[in-house]
């Protein structure tokens, strides 16, 4: 499944660009019962997991794209493999043009990771200690430093945070603070693993308006794994998802709703508690004389739809969206099973 034809690029004129790429781990089976664990003395079992198979995709300079796919199903594998943590079994990695195997330390002063369970900060001491700490190890010149600091406080609002102990932070401030600190160097290219985890609504707004504004504005590449398919909806403009190890769709957000049927959200309010007849099955929620319909549009258009509401007793209000795109993305799940 694509929504989108290939691109043929060499690996200079992209951002990321994966070729055939596998990767196998091998886990070794437990079983504490007491002849379990001469079993495993004598003959330890081992139980091969592919987490990712003849995988090829690209990413343009200056795309924003969502990585996404149900949990197991390889999108941390390609983060580790992309930052030069992990090597392939086979196929071929090149980012900003580099090889992730060979060239990591020169790939790493372009590029910014971040693992929305990790910190770098140093936890024992002020945020800006580890910035200043991050200066000098790696040799950012004093002029840029000095004017990303500028840039990442003011945008991420880290004025009251810089002289405060890490292990002080929020989760959601340590989540910016952490943001801030792989801005300092300037990378062109910057990986996120589930940078929203754990975060407030608040929170959550700070880090996605922050991320699109440098993604628009300073032309910045981003590559974002998330659970939240709003905010992956929000942010990116391209959406990637892996089942089973293989790439199953590469398209737009809105390709992904055509596959699943086109699903609208059509709320209906009553005056006298009489309940429409859609021809759909009734409503899937209700309360105080309002009901909520789950409509495909590729199978009743939204003329026909506006008939039968016309024709419906005692409406006083309509309203139609789209569907959740969580509620898109949770069918194509179970239809990868």
């Amino acid at each position: 499944m694509s929504g989108k034809a290939p691109t043929v690029m060499s690996p200079m004129a992209s951002a990321v660009n994966l070729q055939g790429v596998t990767k196998r781990f091998v886990q070794w089976q437990r079983d504490n019962t007491g002849k379990g664990m001469l079993k495993n003395l004598l003959k330890p079992e081992k139980k091969e997991i592919t987490a990712l198979l003849d995988v090829s995709f690209q990413v343009e300079k200056g795309e924003f794209v969502a990585y996404a796919g149900p949990n197991g199903a390889g999108k941390s594998t390609t983060m580790k493999l992309l930052s030069g943590m992990l090597l392939p079994d086979s196929g071929d990695i090149a980012v900003l043009g580099l090889c992730p195997q060979r060239q990591r330390r020169e790939l790493m002063s372009r590029l910014g990771v971040l693992f929305g369970n990790r910190t770098e900060l140093w936890w024992d001491h002020p945020v800006i200690q580890s910035y200043e700490w991050k200066k000098v190890v790696w040799d950012i010149p004093e002029a840029v430093y000095h004017q990303n600091l500028e840039m990442v406080t003011e945008l991420l609002d880290l004025g009251g945070l810089l002289k405060t102990f890490s292990r002080e932070l929020s989760l959601g401030q340590r989540m910016r603070a952490d943001l801030g600190m792989l801005l300092l160097h300037s990378p062109e290219l910057i990986l996120l693993d589930e940078p929203t985890l754990g975060l407030d609504v608040v929170a959550k707004r700070q880090m996605i308006s922050f991320l699109k504004k440098i993604n628009r504005e300073n032309g910045v590449t981003l590559i974002v794994t998330s659970h939240d398919m709003d905010d992956l909806e929000e942010m990116a403009q391209r959406i990637l998802m892996i089942s089973g190890g293989k790439i199953a769709y590469d398209g737009s957000f809105d390709g992904l709703r055509t596959m699943t049927g086109n699903l609208t959200r059509l709320t209906v309010a009553t005056d006298n508690g009489f309940v429409p007849d859609l021809g759909n099955g009734g409503p899937v929620s209700s309360e105080k004389g309002v009901y909520e319909f789950e409509i495909d549009l590729a199978k009743t258009p939204i003329q026909e739809l506006m008939r039968q509401l016309s024709r419906a007793q005692g409406v006083r209000d309509v309203e139609i969206k789209k569907a959740p795109i969580e509620q898109v993305i949770a069918r194509l799940y179970q239809s990868w099973r």
